[in-house]
């Protein structure tokens, strides 16, 4: 099958660009297909120079008055001409492409497309793309991809490649049955697949993108289905008693627990002791109380004679709830034996761990996805707790899971996601919802400003480290991108230590190695970091309650939801906390949405509001739902299409429960390669 083979086939890729598209995870034709695009770039026509509005990408056209001018500076060689009209003048500026002198003389016509900035007081563009009339009318009007690149990979050579792929490609049947695509106008799967990558217009953007969130839906919650069905009442072979011990501890804990965690240890509690497994969600804000609850839970298991295991994405957070605990049992003269295991442990305290999990000296067990690896064995696993569930696939929960008999399972995530959301979602799951913050805590104190804010966000950042206290800068991007405007981790990390100097600024990514990653989050966390500038990779990660100042650069391309996460972040100590949001766009409702966070930090509140303010097909801006990882769909902004496919799942399976009528055989097929490839990754 041509899909499966190695993007090396196609023309002008050889090892050396594979490798590159290697970092992106994309090694075959299919999954070059499926890497869709993450925004649009629109070719509009050319604007009068009086008419250039600076930071913006556009397109401006004219008679050359005078040849290119060409001078060296050491090794760059800067080409220069200028565009006059009757409305001002344009500098354009390229580097290093002395060829394009034959192209650019006096008294020839071309158009130029780039970003406006401006230089010594005079409007510029820098390497602006150069068209003739028809070169231009070619792309006029159409929407051309921006992909998600990496350092060496420019958006051609990626969107060439897409092209290339998309004719080389096998085509496939449409497995969607018939029926379903008339009733809901779907595009036919290839045609949306080709149009997904180059729609002519918008209204083909949106019929191509309709369909795919139609199936990716489709399968997610065919699959959640059929897990539901596999997990209904089953029996348990750990029945709980209630342990006195651990009602004695939450008594003499130093605060009271909220209302809303009585209730949802209460419903916990029942599950322990019910005969049925149980599968339960903890829906909690940032910082509502949810590790307390989990504690707890795993005391009840250690008390009865079992094993308990809490599974979390990092090991700075596993190496935290463990010496937290240590900390915690020593305070209240718990007898019971907590373990930490990480992928970073040397061979012999692995040895050491995996010794004591297997003679059940240890009653507890903390650690990353390596709880789940083969040398892990245990004596009588009776519950599994993950944090931050999202991070975590069904593969790599149930992995955990056959550790045990069918132990109990309980998953917690902080991500707000609205009840009637949720249901769908985790439909495999009882859901619980912890809605109240503890008293104690301050509420952070919002503010969203333009870019001109920044000089005050640096001195206020500066006298918040002056009193000791650690900030986070988030920036969208790891690295500097020809197509997409937004702050870049590595640029402005650079910017940061020159306009605060005599503190420690560090950055952090998602593309660096875990070991790399770990250092930083850990000297961070110890307080040798004051500054940290990252990407979204610390949603998630690490507690610092010293930690008081979060600043969101371009907060205007993040999802409300995961901004509520990345504000979470800060305001986990006794000091006041702050979220500065830069909002350097100036679309119609970028200011709506972010009052919204500046309003509330409540994120069942942001994520209700969110939805309302979203409609069907506003789909130019960023994911809202960074939890869920779904190519394409996002909860939020294909809410209403996610109730839809729900229904027609559910249809669907009341009517043919194992897809066997003729009509559905391809469906069938499908799912069943959907099931086998994605299962590890089925975010249930």
């Amino acid at each position: 099958m041509k899909n499966q083979e190695s993007i090396c086939s196609l023309k002008g890729i050889g090892d050396k660009t594979a490798k590159l598209f290697e970092k992106l995870g994309i090694h075959t034709i299919e999954e070059l297909i499926h890497d869709y695009p993450r925004a649009y770039q629109a070719y509009d026509p050319p604007v009068s120079i009086g008419e250039l509005e600076e930071s913006q990408i556009q397109a401006v056209a004219g008679i050359l008055q005078k040849d290119a001018s060409v001078r060296r500076f050491q090794r760059i060689q800067v080409i220069t001409v200028s565009l006059k009209d009757q409305t001002g003048s344009v500098q354009l500026t390229w580097y290093n492409m002395p060829f394009l002198r034959n192209t650019l003389q006096s008294g020839t016509y071309h158009i130029f497309y780039g970003k406006v900035t401006r230089k010594n007081n005079r409007l510029t563009m820098e390497q602006p793309e150069i068209y003739t009339r028809e070169t231009y009318a070619q792309v006029a009007e159409s929407m051309q991809p921006v992909y998600g690149q990496t350092k060496g990979l420019s958006n051609k050579t990626i969107s060439k490649a897409v092209a290339q792929a998309l004719d080389l490609r096998d085509m496939e049947r449409d497995y969607l049955p018939a029926e379903l695509r008339r009733k809901y106008e779907l595009a036919e799967y290839n045609f949306a697949i080709e149009h997904i990558h180059f729609p002519a217009n918008r209204q083909e953007l949106l019929f191509a993108r309709k369909r795919l969130v139609f199936d990716e839906f489709f399968l997610f919650l065919t699959g959640v289905r059929k897990l539901k069905e596999k997990r209904e009442d089953m029996h348990s072979h750990w029945v709980m008693k209630l342990a006195p011990e651990v009602k004695k501890l939450k008594d003499h804990l130093p605060y009271h627990l909220t209302d809303a965690q009585e209730k949802v240890l209460n419903e916990v509690e029942w599950d322990l002791g019910s005969g049925l497994v149980m599968n339960r969600l903890i829906q909690g804000d940032v910082g509502s109380g949810k590790t307390i609850i989990a504690v707890l839970a795993l005391l009840h298991a250690a008390y009865n004679g079992f094993q308990g295991a809490l599974m979390v994405p990092t090991e700075v957070l596993a190496k935290q709830h463990y010496e937290s605990m240590l900390e915690l049992f020593e305070a209240h003269g718990i007898d019971k034996v907590p373990v930490l295991v990480t992928g970073s442990m040397t061979a012999r305290e692995k040895r050491l761990a995996y010794e004591k999990i297997r003679n059940h000296e240890a009653d507890i067990i903390v650690g990353t996805h390596a709880l789940i690896q083969e040398k892990v064995q245990y004596d009588k696993l009776a519950l599994v707790i993950t944090d931050e569930q999202h991070r975590f696939g069904v593969g790599q929960r149930e992995m955990l899971g056959n550790k045990g008999e069918e132990p109990h399972v309980l998953v917690m995530s902080a991500t707000p996601i609205p009840r009637t959301l949720a249901i769908i979602l985790y439909g495999d799951l009882d859901i619980s919802v912890i809605d109240q913050l503890p008293s104690n805590r301050l509420p952070i104190k919002n503010c969203v400003v333009d870019t001109g804010y920044r000089e005050k966000a640096y001195a206020f950042i500066r006298k918040q480290v002056e009193q000791g206290r650690q900030a986070y800068v988030i920036c969208p991007m790891v690295e500097a991108s020809e197509m997409i405007e937004a702050e870049n981790v590595l640029d402005y990390s650079a910017r940061l230590k020159e306009a605060l100097p005599g503190i420690c600024v560090e950055y952090l990514h998602g593309k660096m190695k875990g070991k790399e990653k770990n250092q930083i989050m850990e000297r961070f966390a110890a307080g040798e970091i004051q500054v940290l500038v990252s990407t979204t990779v610390i949603e998630v990660g690490v507690n610092v309650p010293n930690a008081t100042v979060m600043m969101i650069e371009n907060a205007e391309r993040f999802g409300l939801a995961q901004l509520h996460q990345l504000r979470g972040r800060v305001g986990r100590g006794k000091y006041q906390s702050y979220c500065i949001m830069v909002n350097c766009g100036d679309q119609d409702g970028t200011q709506k949405r972010l009052d919204i966070l500046n309003r509330s930090n409540d994120g069942f509140y942001i994520a209700s509001e969110d939805l309302k303010l979203r409609g069907p097909g506003d789909i130019f801006g960023v994911r809202q739902s960074g939890d869920l990882e779904f190519k394409i769909a996002d909860i939020f902004t294909d809410a209403n299409l996610l109730k839809t496919v729900s229904e027609e799942v559910n249809r669907l399976l009341d009517e043919d429960p194992e897809l066997e009528m003729e009509e559905h055989r391809d469906l069938k097929e499908k799912m069943d390669r959907y099931l086998s490839q994605s299962y590890e990754k089925l975010n249930l």
